[in-house]
C-alpha cells in the first residue's frame, strides 16, 4: 500500500495481524472506555467514518502500538 496507507489501513492491518475480528476490536475498545460497535469499526476501515484525534490513543492502546504508528506516512 506504501504511501497510500492511511490510519484506516493501519487499523485494519494491525487488527488482522492481531488475529481479531472487527467485533472483537470493538469489544476491546469498549473495555478501554471508547463506546464503538462493530459497525463503527467497519465504517472506519472502509473510510466512511473518520477517527477523531481523541480516539487514536484508544486504538493504539488496544492494538498494542504507539499512536505515532497510526500516524506515520511514507514519502
Amino acid at each position: 500500500v506504501g504511501s497510500e496507507m492511511c490510519i484506516r489501513d493501519r487499523i485494519r492491518a494491525l487488527r488482522e495481524r492481531a488475529g481479531i475480528s472487527q467485533e472483537q476490536l470493538a469489544a476491546k475498545l469498549q473495555l478501554a472506555g471508547l463506546n464503538l460497535n462493530q459497525k463503527a469499526v467497519s465504517r472506519i476501515e472502509t473510510g466512511d467514518r473518520v477517527v477523531p484525534d481523541f480516539e487514536l490513543n484508544y486504538f493504539a492502546t488496544v492494538l498494542g502500538v504507539p499512536v505515532c504508528t497510526l500516524l506515520e506516512y511514507e514519502k
